[in-house]
């Protein structure tokens, strides 16, 4: 197998929340109940069994981290901004999953914990408010309550990170969750592991990791499957 070259890091403030969601998380058509992710050149730009030599520090707040050599190591740019999202839907969060073949699996989750989600951005106050009022406690305290980043360890429902068949993965996750294989989406960087999909699960194959579009792509691709009217789209 050719090893992929690193993608080099982009600068970390612009790794944050403040993007917009994917189109489809918003626009009131069927969802998949979970989304299932690989991790190596779907989620972050490298092989963590091959490019990360342990140990791991984190570095700018979390945004990324750097190994024995300083040499640094983060999520896709729109990466935090779609699992947020995700997971921020009022009245159905989706369910988030990793799969992960790789064979470095405790690198890859030491990796998870170390790397977070920035906060959500505070609200703004509205035009007319004073400029020498305070602000309430109720809106004091739900900025506090929103400053802190989260793991991004801490925002997936399932792991399954160790080499293997993605269809154990995927198999495990059923088990687990009890979703059907017909209500999850899955993402990946390798066709083949596209044999998920013998199990009823959709597969998209993303390049250059995971996007905002490439999930409406996928969902899309998941509507079609389902029969959903009104449920494909034109990439933006």
């Amino acid at each position: 197998m050719v090893k992929k070259a690193q993608v080099p890091l982009r600068d970390p403030c612009l790794f944050n929340n403040q993007l917009p969601s994917p189109q489809t998380f918003t626009d009131g058509l069927p969802l998949p109940k979970m989304l299932i992710f690989d991790l190596d050149y779907t989620l972050w730009p490298f092989w963590v069994d091959t490019h990360v030599t342990p140990p791991l520090k984190a570095k700018d707040g979390n945004t990324k981290a750097v190994d024995r050599w300083g040499e640094g190591f983060s999520f896709y740019m729109d990466v935090p901004s779609i699992l947020l999202s995700a997971k921020s839907r009022p009245a159905t969060p989706l369910l988030l999953a990793a799969a992960s073949r790789t064979s470095a699996p405790d690198l890859a989750v030491s990796l998870l914990k170390l790397l977070h989600l920035p906060p959500p951005p505070s609200p703004t106050p509205p035009d007319d408010a004073h400029p020498n009022s305070l602000p309430s406690s109720s809106s004091s305290s739900s900025r506090s309550s929103s400053s802190s980043s989260k793991r991004s360890h801490d925002i997936f429902d399932y792991l399954q990170i160790y080499p293997g068949d993605k269809r154990t993965h995927v198999a495990k996750l059923q088990k687990q969750s009890k979703v059907a294989y017909g209500d999850m989406l899955f993402f990946d960087d390798e066709t083949r592991n596209r044999n998920v999909e013998g199990l009823g699960v959709t597969f998209w194959l993303v390049e250059g990791g995971v996007t905002r579009g490439e999930v409406d792509r996928g969902v899309w691709e998941w509507r079609r499957r389902k029969g959903v009217a009104g449920g494909g789209g034109v990439p933006n």
